[in-house]
């Protein structure tokens, strides 16, 4: 089995604040830390009830603080919300302090809605095309100091200005993010859990296409998928209506806490639910962890993937610790 990771968007739940789920995703980091997973990544959206993780690099630091082997990272930055200067100077200053062990994953959407997507840029130049490249390439020449003669840039310096920039992974959900991963010789991360774009497809392009770079000589794709572990199937399918609810509210325009398994029993879903119920539910990996796993395998193969980064929106914060201690088993992490 390939390497195990965790994507984490602090979920918050129904009945418990904003700041209990940070504190719960300290808990959580330090025990994958222990178990043995590869990267301990958390996301950056806004204005969503369901999510405390709206300052990916302030927690960055704090995980990194409180964890002593994995790598911590970014899954992702949401590059058209930020300056790329500010970008390569947070992530600078991080590295700077855990050498080694940050990871910059950059992702091209905002992480919100239209409207609070203006709110974070207004003092910026908000445009309505896409200029995730150009701020891309921005960020690219600060590192480099590739500015030119004239550019106003050309005398910017990202400080702390020896210190390198971690190693920078492309978050995507189609094959743009993938083909741009493969031609700038950057590592791919695939956003199954929420794509409707082929994963095989966008993986098996991005490797064959890849150019090695200075920063990496070779693909290094990462499969982000949702599953949640229990000792048996019907728990883990159990635990998994708290996603099946939140996927039918968001699809309503309903963007509330997670709810518990007990609330989503007791929803009341109409057949059209039930329908996009049963289309996300081909997404999500629930199960006892040889029925993760057995489903799991299939994908890995299809996609080449060469490590696994897994997301678990469930209510109970317990239930998502043992989810996690359940993958690292099946998965013959070492320190599990």
């Amino acid at each position: 089995m390939p390497p195990l990771s965790v994507l984490d968007l602090s979920p918050i739940t129904t009945g418990h604040s904003g700041a209990a789920a940070l504190r719960n995703s300290l808990d959580l980091a330090q025990l994958a830390d222990r178990l043995g997973y590869t990267r301990y990544w958390v996301a950056e959206h806004h204005n969503l009830p369901s999510v405390a993780s709206s300052a990916p690099d302030i927690m960055i630091g704090q995980i990194a603080a409180l964890t002593s082997r994995i790598r911590v990272g970014s899954g992702g930055v949401m590059l058209p919300n930020h300056a790329p200067l500010t970008v390569a100077e947070r992530f600078k200053v991080l590295e700077a302090l855990f050498p080694g062990r940050i990871d910059l994953g950059l992702g091209r959407a905002p992480g919100t809605d239209p409207i609070t997507s203006i709110a974070l840029r207004r003092r910026q130049d908000v445009r309505e095309d896409d200029d995730f490249l150009e701020r891309f390439q921005e960020l690219m020449l600060f590192e480099a100091r590739g500015f030119p003669e004239g550019h106003p840039f050309r005398n910017v310096r990202a400080m702390p200005a020896d210190v390198p920039l971690p190693p920078i992974h492309l978050l995507g959900s189609s094959g743009y993010s993938a083909e741009l991963a493969a031609m700038i010789g950057a590592g791919f991360a695939f956003a199954h859990h929420f794509a409707t774009h082929d994963a095989v497809a966008a993986m098996t392009s991005y490797r064959a296409h890849f150019k090695p770079s200075a920063a990496l000589a070779k693909a290094h794709a990462i499969l982000g998928v949702a599953a949640v572990a229990a000792d048996t199937d019907a728990e883990a399918e159990r635990l998994a209506t708290t996603i099946e609810l939140n996927f039918v509210r968001r699809s309503r325009g309903e963007y509330l806490p997670l709810a518990s398994p007990e609330e989503a029993a007791a929803y009341d879903y109409s057949p059209i639910d039930r329908a996009r119920i049963d289309k996300n539910r081909a997404r999500v990996f629930a199960g006892s962890p040889r029925t993760v796993v057995a489903r799991l395998e299939p994908l890995i193969a299809a996609t080449q993937a060469d490590e696994v980064m897994v997301t678990t929106m469930i209510y109970d914060h317990a239930a998502r610790r043992h989810s996690y201690e359940l993958l690292a088993q099946a998965f013959g992490l070492a320190a599990a």
